[in-house]
């Protein structure tokens, strides 16, 4: 039986003179399917509602029920965000901007007739001259498929970039990777597109899968100097190394949590954060990154690191709490090798 399926279009228009991002989600055909759509929203970010239909508000949740032959809601999203006093892990500046998919278009709950699902787009206006970057598939002029596998509403998540970008793409161990970062910012394109032709199909054997499509952003000050994970995509701030002084790697570090996936239950964050951390040190090692005696010494640094009193049962965890799960994880690993 065919799905019953409904067109979902999300558009957003950038307007860095005011740092924002007008944007709509849009019902074509099949809208019949569609009872309502609930959002949770950020009321310090998400503002401004209008559209077709009847919107209700309150208490950080719209929920939009649009007219039975389709419509338009509209909103403005507040692009910038302070992830401590002076770094953003969400910036418009006058030339470029960069944001989580998943907070311009907010967690949704839909109700709908049984069995329907989206058929999403998501298309991008910006000024002149700006291009964008998305973890998906482009279908046309800033315009891409938004494709879901897990969900029935197909919403776009990930991290985006747009404006004056310099992009590389290439298709490594079965992945598309796009570079971005915006021009003049010292975004080291070439370097992390040859670290991850090393290190990609040594991550890709020992998790046994990847995302069909990868994008990296990266920028400079003002963001926030780390790195973070997103669906299909990775922030890793310019200044960071590919691998540090300790011998583990950022960029690996969040691709781990990428590809995995991963969730810990109250007091487990430690989990999957050592989880990310081992593995980027492993991934080194079987791509042959680094010596086996660099090897060694990166497991000594960590032990190092996560010795003494360690509250392990915190969320989030530190970086001393994730040192003692690596810690732990070695222990196990080398645990299973001996026994089988």
């Amino acid at each position: 039986v065919e799905p019953l399926l409904y067109d979902v279009a999300f558009e957003a228009r950038i307007r860095p003179s005011e740092r924002v991002a007008r944007a709509t989600i849009r019902l074509g055909e099949g809208a019949d399917a569609v009872v309502w759509i609930q959002l949770r929203i950020d009321p310090e970010r998400h503002v401004d509602f209008r559209g077709d239909g009847t919107i209700d508000e309150g208490d950080g949740v719209v929920r939009w029920t649009p007219p039975r032959t389709g419509g338009a809601l509209h909103y403005t999203f507040r692009i910038d965000q302070l992830r401590n006093a002076s770094a953003y892990d969400a910036r418009c500046a006058e030339h470029w901007a960069m944001f989580r998919g998943g907070d311009l278009f907010p967690p949704a709950r839909v109700r709908t007739q049984e069995g329907a699902h989206s058929r999403s787009t998501l298309r991008f206006r910006v000024p002149k001259g700006w291009s964008v970057a998305t973890p998906y598939r482009s279908i046309g002029r800033r315009t891409f498929e938004v494709v879901d596998e897990r969900r029935r509403f197909d919403r776009p998540v990930g991290w985006m970039q747009a404006g004056r970008l310099g992009i590389l793409r290439e298709t490594i161990a079965g992945t598309r990777v796009a570079v971005s970062g915006p021009v003049g910012q010292g975004v080291r394109r070439q370097d992390i597109l040859a670290f991850l032709r090393w290190t990609l199909p040594s991550l890709r054997d020992a998790l046994g899968t990847m995302p069909e499509r990868l994008l990296v952003v990266s920028g400079t000050d003002p963001l926030w100097r780390g790195g973070l994970s997103g669906p299909r995509s990775v922030y890793l701030h310019a200044d960071r190394p590919l691998i540090t002084g300790d011998g583990s790697s950022p960029l690996l570090h969040e691709l781990v949590h990428t590809a995995m996936r991963a969730r810990a239950g109250p007091g487990g964050d430690w989990v999957v954060e050592g989880l990310a951390e081992y593995y980027s040190i492993e991934v080194l090692r079987r791509s042959r990154t680094i010596s086996k005696r660099r090897y060694r010494r990166a497991f000594e640094r960590q032990r190092e690191k996560g010795r003494g009193n360690v509250v392990l049962a915190r969320d989030p965890a530190d970086a001393v709490s994730a040192a003692r799960a690596v810690g732990v994880l070695r222990a196990l690993d080398v645990s299973i090798e001996t026994a089988t």
